[in-house]
């Protein structure tokens, strides 16, 4: 996996920091990318890992296929990025790209594998999990109930079809507006409004008022992750001297 083809990490430098304490304008930092600017190009990394992690995320289902497929797709994006003109928002750019790798990516994974799906394997586990929690006392300790609660709701969106399950991503943890959601995704407006609404009933059917104690937490995209991404991006581009 590309992930594993490096271990040094990059720690986000003073230099960074300013960048991105500055907000440059991701028209901005795309021209500056595509002038070779490597540094803008780690910015626009950090900038946006979090969000497209979780594009990945919602396709594949895997943290470890989110990652690479993430790599790819900013390697794709750092070669491609002159070409970027600026018609849509450059989240909305990158987010395709995403979804282009996450897609091609699953489909290589199907035909290599027989899949069983997911929710014939674990349904009834998450049930009895489900009835315990709302039938059980208030845990003593309320942080460990909200982690508790985040790891139910990570693998009910992981149960979710595909099609809702990118959708409800964008929608309800990155909180993209329905134009944005259609644009990143090339689908109707109307398609994402029913496909959200959709997700969301699938999920109460099962978690009921629990929904909304942990979403904003689901998938959490911590530091090392995303030092992790960026290095080897970086040591893609430019592979460090070994000798």
């Amino acid at each position: 996996m590309v992930r594993q083809s490096t271990e040094r990490i990059v720690p986000v430098s003073a230099e960074v920091k300013q960048a991105l304490s500055n907000d440059l304008a991701d028209s901005e930092l795309a021209r500056r990318v595509a002038a070779g600017d490597e540094l803008a190009f780690e910015v626009l990394m950090r900038k946006h890992n979090r969000m497209l992690y979780r594009v990945a995320r919602a396709v594949l289902r895997d943290d470890a296929e989110a990652e690479d497929a993430l790599q790819l797709a900013y390697l794709h994006a750092y070669q491609a990025i002159g070409n970027y003109r600026g018609e849509s928002s450059l989240s909305t750019w990158l987010t395709r790209i995403v979804v282009n790798e996450s897609l091609m990516r699953m489909r290589k994974r199907r035909r290599e594998s027989v899949v069983i799906p997911l929710e014939s394997m674990a349904g009834a586990s998450d049930m009895a999990m489900i009835e315990n929690i709302e039938s059980s006392a208030e845990l003593p300790d309320a942080a460990a109930m909200r982690g508790e609660t985040r790891l139910l709701i990570e693998r009910h969106i992981d149960a979710l079809p595909e099609v809702f399950r990118t959708v409800f991503v964008l929608r309800a943890l990155e909180e993209l507006t329905v134009e944005e959601t259609a644009a990143s995704l090339d689908i109707p407006e109307a398609t994402v409004r029913t496909r959200f609404f959709r997700a969301r009933g699938l999920l109460r059917e099962t978690l009921a008022r629990e929904i909304d104690v942990a979403t904003s937490e689901a998938f959490a995209f911590d530091g090392a992750r995303c030092d992790r991404i960026v290095s080897a991006v970086l040591d893609r581009i430019h592979p460090p001297d070994t000798t």
